[in-house]
């Protein structure tokens, strides 16, 4: 009864997610324990016959895993058709949550041949490139907020749409401490941020992900992206218009919500 129950609720999430609906909230007993939203989130992904690019890490502020009293973030599948070039649109509604700011990494594919143990040293020979990138956050659900981790890890991660700024060629930058910022001049919103919020950094967040898949025995054919969670926070959505994206070092990013 138990598998029938879930597999129902994966099927309305799934629905909701290719047709871009938003549906009722799923049962609470899925999103308070973090256990059951990533069977239901893996459950979900599993029913989603669509290229995955990559794969992002959430809930990577160590703040905020201390106050939802988690261990670790957790990651979810990023799919080829929520993935945009930079200036690219993105159209919200009223369950979004907000505007992100990240670094994300191309991945070699050999990645999946290497058995020894990940380090954040030994894992620089697989990034192919860098980027800054925005992802704006929300829920297929009529809902708003976040009490619990599993509420962003049930329904495939809260991703809705991902940016890609410029791409530059792989180096040893040290991202423990860079100065980030996102803004919309329009209406004088600017939040300011670090990289060190991000898991302690972004490459430690990397290898947290790639850790993962691996465990889960994921395998992909081409190089892959890994988004390694905000550098930001999770940014309100203020008002419609152009948000900007800035990395020290690394770049910008640019989208127009619409």
């Amino acid at each position: 009864m138990k598998n029938k129950k879930i597999n129902l609720i994966a099927n309305k999430l799934v629905k909701a997610f290719l047709k871009n609906k938003i549906i009722s909230p799923i049962p609470k007993e899925y999103t308070k324990n973090i256990s059951k939203a990533e069977i239901l989130k893996k459950l979900c992904e599993s029913k989603v016959k669509k290229p995955i690019i990559g794969f992002k890490a959430g809930g990577t502020s160590i703040a905020v895993l201390k106050k939802l009293k988690e261990k670790e973030p957790f990651y979810a599948s990023v799919y080829r058709h929520n993935f945009l070039k930079n200036n690219k649109s993105i159209k919200i509604n009223k369950y979004t949550l907000g505007i992100e700011l990240e670094v994300c990494y191309l991945i070699k594919k050999n990645f999946f041949n290497f058995k020894k143990s990940l380090t954040n040293k030994n894992i620089k020979r697989y990034i192919t490139h860098m980027a800054p990138c925005i992802e704006v956050v929300g829920y297929r659900q009529r809902k708003k907020g976040i009490r619990f981790l599993g509420d962003l890890c049930s329904d495939f991660g809260a991703n809705i749409k991902f940016v890609i700024g410029p791409k530059k060629k792989f180096k040893n930058i040290n991202f423990t401490n860079l100065k980030t910022k996102i803004s919309n001049k329009k209406i004088n919103q600017l939040v300011n941020g670090n990289t060190n919020t991000v898991y302690i950094n972004p490459i430690n967040s990397l290898r947290f992900v790639l850790n993962k898949i691996r465990k889960d025995k994921i395998k992909l054919r081409d190089n892959f992206y890994v988004f390694t969670g905000s550098t930001v926070g999770v940014v309100p959505i203020l008002k419609k218009g152009i948000y900007l994206g800035q990395i020290e070092k690394l770049g910008s990013v640019k989208t127009k919500i619409i």
